[in-house]
């Protein structure tokens, strides 16, 4: 966060978190759960990257008082606009304030926050698997492995077809796209686990990108260890400070064989896909 004592210790020191008023450009409903928000920020925010989230001091509705910052994950940036966008479930009182925003009114965010995917530029072909919220923490990826070259396939994964998101995002950057729904009885484990058998045989999989399942994220653990394919998996974790100090968001991995606490917000949300335990 903008610190004055240290910036003035080093004129060559830059914040890299920051919290400001951020200025709502939209708010607006995608489906029956979730809606859509963009927000007009600083440069430090629209330095974020694929995988970070942000909190979020949500406005209270009426008879409620959400206390604590709620966490949020990245799901668009512009550098150029200085905009960031949420994707955000109504669920509670937090998010039912958010959606009570409107154009023009402020909202305090303060971010980037933790450690975000990280993208090898040797890499042809990446698989992107989601679920739920997981959509929209893997959104940013699309735009950043297309700028580096670097193809997507994504296995959406939902209760209902209506309930889907992100797929037009990511088609819009160039990656095919694959859904499978409860409705439709296709997204069970072993069916996912065909679909990636076939990327993997097809060479178009030279990492897993996953988040918001654990059963899913089982199932790539299996093959990234039978093809030796490295992966990503972001957590989905409650947190209250966000920044490290409250130790609300700790869980456990294992780390070549030891088991290891960390704190989500600061150590990921983005881990190894091999050290995350469900």
């Amino acid at each position: 966060m903008t610190n004055s004592a240290e910036h003035n210790k080093n004129p060559a020191w830059q914040a890299s978190v920051t919290a400001e008023l951020a200025e709502v450009v939209s708010n607006t409903a995608v489906n029956a759960e979730y809606r859509h928000m963009v927000v007009n920020c600083s440069d430090i925010s629209a330095s974020a990257v694929p995988g970070q989230f942000f909190q979020l001091l949500c406005p209270a509705p009426a008879g409620e008082h959400p206390f604590l910052r709620r966490p949020m994950s990245l799901y668009g940036v512009s550098p150029i606009k200085k905009q960031v966008e949420f994707l955000y479930k109504v669920t509670g009182a937090g998010t039912r304030g958010l959606a009570t925003l409107k154009h023009g009114d402020k909202l305090d965010i303060m971010g980037p926050l933790g450690v975000g995917f990280t993208l090898d530029p040797s890499w042809k072909h990446i698989v992107a698997v989601g679920r739920g919220a997981g959509l929209a923490t893997l959104a940013p990826l699309a735009e950043a492995a297309k700028a580096m070259g670097i193809g997507v396939t994504a296995v959406f994964s939902a209760r209902r077809p209506e309930l889907l998101v992100s797929v037009d995002l990511f088609k819009l950057q160039g990656a095919d796209v694959i859904t499978v729904t409860d409705s439709e009885s296709t997204s069970g484990p072993a069916n996912v686990e065909r679909i990636l058998r076939q990327l993997v045989a097809d060479g178009r999989c030279d990492a897993f990108f996953t988040c918001g399942s654990s059963r899913l994220m089982r199932v790539q653990q299996r093959l990234a260890s039978e093809f030796s394919l490295p992966g990503q998996v972001a957590m989905e974790q409650q947190m209250a400070c966000g920044i490290g100090l409250c130790h609300c968001c700790v869980r456990d991995f294992n780390v070549n064989g030891d088991i290891v606490s960390r704190r989500v917000c600061w150590d990921g949300p983005v881990f190894d896909l091999m050290e995350a335990l469900p």
